[in-house]
């Protein structure tokens, strides 16, 4: 949980805007095994916004990242498994333009639901260490859900996120994923994990129509509750945009983690 603030008399020569916001995030797994039967789960939730003075709270980070796999032991470093996960956000989007009197004008691009991807996938996982896992699926469909689609449809964008006017789902039901995990200290108290995922639709495959997903943070325990975290995502994905986005937030705040287990040695 991190929370920042500024703020400045109304002679501050300067310049500056006064301002209020804040960030959170909450990591979650529950992991079990037993024989060669495992049953791993995680949720990853993230939530930002931020009130600059005259504009008002606007959203910073919005992320719902639910997974859940059953694997079964082929090997000492495979598993044949079957997992769905599902990606949303929590609130409302908007991008900001000027209208012709210089007023400026929001325009909603997406909502909770809009979209929503719900991925299940068959195939093998290879672990060759504790921190890095790879997920290949040969068979993985795909909804994707835009509740009410009608309000981001326009000129520029008559299929978001490749959902119909209309509709309220696109199926994809022949596709591939790959689900690259890695997690692990790299340095005393400094962690990197990242996580990386690529979706091709069998029916439209494309070079250019092949989604990727990166999602990257580096996090640094100064004291036993202070942190200091770095964070990018990069999303290619020619349904929501023709180039790659890019989002990056920086933070430093309080931390606290919990767990059951004994760390190997």
């Amino acid at each position: 949980m991190n929370i920042n603030q500024a703020s400045f008399s109304s002679n501050w020569k300067a310049g500056g805007v006064n301002s209020l916001g804040f960030n959170t995030l909450l990591n979650y797994q529950a992991n079990y095994k037993k024989g060669k039967n495992s049953w791993d789960n995680s949720i990853d939730l993230l939530y930002g916004m931020v009130n600059n003075e005259g504009q008002g709270y606007r959203k910073t980070l919005d992320r719902i990242y639910l997974d859940t796999k059953y694997g079964h032991s082929m090997s000492e470093k495979w598993d044949m498994f079957v997992s769905a996960n599902f990606l949303s956000q929590f609130a409302k989007g908007y991008t900001y333009s000027k209208d012709a009197n210089g007023l400026e004008v929001a325009s909603l691009i997406s909502d909770i639901f809009a979209p929503a991807f719900i991925t299940t996938a068959w195939g093998m996982e290879y672990h060759p260490v504790d921190y890095f896992k790879l997920r290949l699926a040969p068979f993985a469909p795909r909804v994707t859900i835009v509740n009410d689609v009608n309000r981001f449809v326009n000129t520029d964008n008559p299929t978001p996120y490749g959902v119909n006017p209309g509709d309220k789902a696109r199926y994809e039901w022949l596709a591939f994923q790959m689900l690259a995990e890695f997690n692990k200290d790299i340095a005393q108290n400094v962690n990197l994990k990242w996580r990386y995922i690529l979706f091709a639709n069998y029916e439209t495959l494309e070079l250019k129509k092949i989604d990727h997903r990166l999602e990257l943070s580096f996090s640094a325990k100064v004291t036993k509750f202070i942190n200091v975290s770095l964070g990018s995502i990069l999303i290619y994905d020619y349904d929501q945009d023709l180039g790659a986005q890019i989002g990056q937030a920086f933070s430093l705040g309080m931390l606290y983690s919990i767990q059951n287990f004994e760390e190997k040695k």
